[in-house]
């Protein structure tokens, strides 16, 4: 074989099978980013969340599981935050108006989950809660009581954590949508919590 056509035979293998990685990483080009894509493997490919145990913000024990039948929409925070989470702290307390009903008919719920579990006691957590004038409808804040659960929920929900030398933590933020069956369907930007309403109207026929 001509050392010509050797070459060019190899550079077409190379393009190929890169192209095919590409196409896997991305969900058949569809992705160029890893949240992009962990938002298009939500919507087409649910998968189940944990039954983790969680401490809540008033010391009470409860799994993930214990949400089955209701709609559960889910953020993760650290009290300590001076961004993301402040913004999503307020439009968790937007949603309980904007959603008030199907709240009060216990068809929704909201739980924010603290990945700093170590710092962020039942007493942080309904401090983070009371600073955004919580009423008590329908939102729960809670703390994974153990590492491996920790982690659990970090892989199925595609939370990236990463200490920060300054303190605190560098972390993606979204309004993550999990269903009556309990699995993770939908992942949604924070900024709108009228389309999160809307979207969540839509799934309940309304």
């Amino acid at each position: 074989m001509r050392p010509v056509l050797r070459t060019a035979l190899a550079s077409a293998a190379l393009l190929i099978a890169g192209g095919a990685a590409f196409s896997a990483a991305t969900d058949g080009f569809r992705a160029f980013t890893s949240e992009t894509a962990r938002r298009v493997r939500a919507r087409e490919r649910p998968v189940e969340i944990p039954a983790v145990t969680l401490e809540t913000q008033s010391g009470t024990l409860i799994r993930l599981d214990d949400f089955r039948g209701t709609w559960l929409v889910v953020d993760f925070i650290y009290t300590r935050c001076p961004s993301y989470c402040l913004a999503l702290g307020g439009e968790f307390a937007q949603l309980q108006d904007l959603l008030a009903r199907p709240i009060e008919e216990g068809k929704v719920r909201f739980l924010s989950i603290s990945f700093d579990p170590a710092h962020d006691t039942p007493r942080q957590l309904a401090a983070y809660q009371q600073r955004f004038l919580d009423h008590g409808a329908g939102w729960l804040a809670a703390r994974p009581v153990t590492p491996e659960g920790l982690a659990r929920l970090e892989r199925t929900f595609g939370v990236t954590v990463i200490a920060s030398p300054l303190g605190g933590y560098v972390h993606n933020a979204a309004i993550q949508i999990v269903d009556p069956r309990g699995r993770l369907v939908e992942i949604l930007d924070m900024g709108d919590p009228q389309a999160v309403a809307q979207n969540l109207r839509r799934r309940l026929g309304r």
